[in-house]
This record gives structure tokens, sequence and C-alpha cells, in this order.
């Protein structure tokens, strides 16, 4: 069933039309009433089945209160996909109902509205008049179940990360690597993309498994909705991926996924500016970080160590040439605000495979986060990775300022922590944090609308390079010393 004016009926028309999948049935129920007003074109079904017809349909238009009529239309022998128009009365009465409900009949202001109770009481009257065995019970067969039974247990990889120390690559490629890999070892492994598998690389699953890949062209939303029926009845482990902006237009078929509690595993890769990326902290009481830099790549919603102050974005710049309009700016926010929702977002080759073997394993929605530029290896081959865990990757016996970085930035953060380092401030660290209590909290964030341009340029225009983070730093422990 479709609601034929919310403008996503077209895209999967096309796109069952383009497949040929010829064991579809659609229902246009055509009532001529929406919420407050008519529809456009009320009761004038040729003009949906010419619609139909014209993305490759078999369309059938039937008079929807007739079960005979119905039941003779999705009993035909199927060649191609099928829709059938039901052309119906909101709140008809049947042709020899005794008590007529004239006031609802085909009448606005009954959407969503229960019947008055004399009004509902004199159509359960006519309809018991009207049962004309009580007696009799109907038992449906039970539907055939000629599938075989598939186990999702299990998935995970065959080996742990092949990265060398030292070693670049980004992001969106390894997540490329890592889904052929789980796929090479794993058939229930599904993936889709949006017409954008050379740049997610996504094109590495679909040239090992082509069996397996479903391009859906550039209709995210429709995406997103063939994700979920790929993963219904937890058949197969689904991956779909496009750029991180392409997900904003398909965030009512996201929240209708979380609300199904729908397995999906969706990957938006050139990711721009977004949360929980650079967070400078003073522990005044606690010898942890000037150098103590803290890279939280795998988290879910409970545990998310930070979010972004209204009107700012947090910074992970990695789609600069291609303008803002593809920069994934809101993408942390949107999937952070779905329940059930996992956020993964690694930062080098190792923890984008650990964080694609996590997702397959993960429950609810799942949402990988990549980026377009090369950037080293962090972590070895052997770091284990769970949701929900933070990982300290540089520290030392005397730091005070702890750094929380995420993707791009923590290879920023790092560089800035060691130009601390050999800047010599061990030791205005140390008077600056003496009979602190409590601490203080500077976010760099991106506040307006950011521009075009290369990534180091962007992330030192908006002041989260590592200079701007070495710069922060500097400005608290300096405060922190005039305060005294």
């Amino acid at each position: 069933m479709v609601r034929c004016r919310r403008g996503l009926s077209g895209r999967p028309c096309q796109f069952a039309s383009y497949y040929q999948l010829d064991n579809l049935v659609a229902i246009m129920d055509i009532n001529r009433l929406g919420q407050s007003d008519s529809s456009p074109l009320q009761h004038h079904v040729e003009k949906y089945q010419k619609r139909c017809e014209a993305f490759g349909w078999h369309a059938i238009i039937v008079d929807g209160h007739s079960v005979e009529e119905l039941c003779k239309a999705l009993s035909q022998p199927r060649p191609s996909t099928h829709c059938h128009h039901c052309q119906n009365h909101q709140g008809q009465r049947h042709p020899r109902c005794s008590n007529p409900i004239s006031a609802a009949e085909d009448k606005l202001g009954w959407h969503a509205k229960p019947l008055p109770k004399d009004m509902a009481e004199m159509v359960m009257k006519d309809l018991q008049s009207r049962i004309m065995n009580s007696s009799k019970h109907l038992y449906p067969p039970a539907p055939t179940e000629d599938s075989p039974p598939v186990s999702l247990r299990n998935i995970r990889m065959p080996s742990a990360p092949n990265y060398k120390a030292g070693e670049k690559i980004a992001t969106r490629k390894a997540y490329g690597i890592a889904l052929a890999k789980l796929g090479r070892y794993n058939e229930r492994v599904v993936a889709l993309d949006g017409d954008t598998n050379n740049l997610t690389y996504s094109e590495i699953f679909k040239n090992e498994h082509p069996n397996r890949f479903v391009e859906c062209y550039i209709a995210q939303q429709n995406m997103v909705s063939v994700a979920m029926g790929c993963a219904a009845r937890e058949r197969n482990v689904v991956f779909a991926s496009t750029l991180a902006s392409f997900f904003t237009r398909a965030y009512d078929q996201l929240r209708m996924a979380a609300i199904s509690e729908s397995n999906i595993n969706l990957c938006g890769s050139h990711c721009g500016l977004s949360t929980v990326v650079a967070i400078l902290s003073l522990f005044p009481l606690i010898p942890l970080a000037l150098q103590f830099v803290l890279n939280p790549p795998l988290f879910s919603l409970p545990v998310c160590p930070g979010s972004c102050q209204q009107g700012t974005q947090c910074p992970s710049v990695s789609a600069g040439e291609e303008g803002p309009s593809v920069m994934g700016l809101e993408d942390m926010a949107m999937f952070r605000a779905l329940p059930t929702a996992t956020i993964f977002y690694p930062c080098d080759g190792v923890s984008t495979e650990k964080a694609v073997e996590l997702a397959a394993s993960t429950k609810g929605v799942c949402y990988i986060r990549t980026s377009r530029q090369d950037n080293p290896m962090i972590y070895n081959s052997n770091e284990d990775f769970h949701v929900g865990q933070a990982k300290v990757v540089y520290q030392s016996k005397d730091d005070q300022v702890t750094v929380v970085a995420a993707g791009v930035a923590l290879h920023e953060a790092l560089t800035a922590a060691e130009h601390l380092k050999k800047g010599g401030l061990g030791e205005a660290v140390s008077s600056a944090m003496v009979n602190e209590s409590g601490f203080s909290l500077h976010r760099l964030a991106v506040s307006h609308v950011p521009r075009s341009g290369k990534p180091h340029e962007l992330l030192k225009i908006y002041g989260i390079d590592r200079d701007a983070i070495t710069l922060a730093i500097r400005k608290m422990l300096s405060s922190s010393t005039n305060a005294k």
C-alpha cells in the first residue's frame, strides 16, 4: 500500500520496473479524501493507471468495495509488476445497508476520527444482520514456507585487519575493503549503494559479489526502504552506502527503520563537519592529559561522549573540494536522535574494518561515518574494539588536559599534542592546575555555513586544525593561571 501524494511512489515504481520484479503487487487505495481536503486527482483512477503503466506496470482498476473484483484481480497471473487501483469512498456503506451513515460517507472532516457511539452501533447492527452463518469458522491456509533456514549468528571477519604501521588509507576505501572481506566469508551479506559506489568504495564488494549487490541509483529514500526490505525476517545482513550528506533526504525512512526495529547498516562517506570531534577539557585534580588524546571511534547513543552546542558543528573536514552541499554536516546529530541507533566513527583502516564487523552483529540501525582523504594507521591490527568504548591513544604521566577527538580531527589532535610536547609546557600546565577545583571545557566547532576549499585550508579557516587545538590549549592554561 502506498500514499500516492507523498512523493515516494514514483521511485519504487521505477525501481521495481527496472529490475523486473515479477512477484510484486502494489495496491493503491484511492478514496478521494485527504486529511484536510480532497486529493488533487480525486477519483480519476484512469490517470493513476496511466502513470503506473508509464513505469511498465500492469495496472488494473477495481471497485475497492467489491471482494469479488479484488479476488479476481489478485488471482491473475503476473508476468510483470502489478498495480491495483482500488476506487473507494471513505466511509461508504454497503448498497443494501438499511441504516445508511450518510453523514460520514465521502465527507471531509472524518479522517482518523472514530464514529460517534450511535453511528457505530448502527453500523455494527447492520453488519451483524448480514452475517449469513454465524457458526461457520474460516481457517485460511498457513503461508507456504519454502525458503531454506538461515542463521545470521557469528557474522565475523575471518582474520585481523592487514594494515601495516604508517600505511595510509582513506576510511571510505577501508570500508569497501572490509565489506568485501566480510562478504567473502558470509554469503548472507548484501550491499546496496545509491550510484556512489566509486566514491564509497562499495564497488569493491560489487566487483567481488555482483549477485549480492543492488544498485539503487540516486534515490536515497528508496535505498533505505530497499535495505529494510532486504533485512526483513532476519535473512540478510544489509549494508547501504552513499554520501553522508545524502542521508538527510531519507530521514523519514530512517525514523521508520528505527521504529520498525529494523537491523540495517548504513555508511555515509565524505563526512564534513560533525559532532564530538574536538573537545578540550582541564581536569585539575586528575594527572591526565596535555598529551592525553582520547579517541571515541565506536559509540552508541547512551554513551556518546559529547554533544554539539546549538548552532555549532564540530569538525572533520573531508569533502572540501566538492563544496558544502556534499559535506556531511548534520549526519551525526541526525543519527544520534534515532532510538536504538549505534554510530561508528573510525579514524583509520583498522578501526574501520572493526566497525564493519561490529555493525554486522549489532542490532538496530548502525551508521558508519567515513572520510575522503588518506590518513595513517593509529591502531595495530590486533587492537580490540567494543561498542561504547573509548581509546586512549596518547598520554604521559604529567598530563593535565584531555583532548577528545575522532575521525580526521584525531590526527590533527595527535599532531597538536606533539607540538605542545616540544614546546615545553609541562611546568606551565602543572602550575596552572595547582589547587584548582572542577574543570573547564572548550569546544572547537564550526558555527556557520562552510565553503569550498582543500581540507587543510578548511581546517585552518574554521579554527579546527592542529594549530587551533594547540592555541586553544595554551589559552585555557593561560586563563587558568591568570584566574589565580
